[in-house]
């Protein structure tokens, strides 16, 4: 825990280690105060003891998901902006995500500066000068990925159900989640 008076505080909720204390230093650098868990059961603890201003919460942890805890935060305290942040994206995720509250999403690796930007995105005007990024359709790859993520967050993260639902064998959807995401 890393503390300042008068910081906007921040909390880091990631399960890596490594990966947690690189950005609660980066953070603290950049002037913010500083709070990290390693799950969604020891952020709630936290939250509940001193609210943050910002919560940046991975998506898959052991226990409850990052997607459960952007609901406890927001309960504890509906002023938390929250960014998620994962490595296992999908456009399911990231709607879902934002349904529930939180102000952005962005895939692993992101850079502190690309975060502590995403806790502000909604504030900035569009400019005429900044192009919209334009969309790209998918491969069938990679919309057979996001359809799977998207299933097995409709189901609790139980892949049995999942591949039920999908008309797969269990091992095969198992052998499917093992694979990194398609890119586009």
């Amino acid at each position: 825990m890393t503390g300042r008076e008068n910081a906007p505080s921040i909390l880091v909720v990631d399960d890596d280690d490594v990966l947690r204390e690189r950005l609660a230093r980066a953070l603290a650098q950049r002037g913010l105060a500083v709070r990290t868990a390693r799950d969604a059961d020891e952020a709630a603890s936290l939250a509940h003891a001193e609210s943050p201003e910002l919560a940046l919460v991975d998506l898959r942890m052991p226990g409850p998901s990052g997607l459960a805890l952007i609901r406890t935060l927001l309960e504890i305290d509906p002023h938390t902006r929250v960014v998620v942040l994962t490595g296992y994206g999908s456009i399911a995720t990231a709607l879902e995500a934002v349904r529930l509250g939180a102000v952005h999403y962005l895939q692993k690796p992101a850079d502190v500066d690309e975060i502590l930007a995403a806790f502000h995105r909604d504030e900035l005007p569009l400019s005429p000068e900044i192009p919209l990024p334009t969309t790209s359709v998918p491969s069938l790859a990679r919309a057979e990925w996001e359809h799977i993520q998207r299933v097995l967050t409709d189901c609790g993260g139980n892949v049995s159900q999942a591949a039920r639902l999908l008309g797969l064998h269990r091992r095969s959807l198992q052998r499917k989640l093992s694979k990194y995401p398609v890119s586009r």
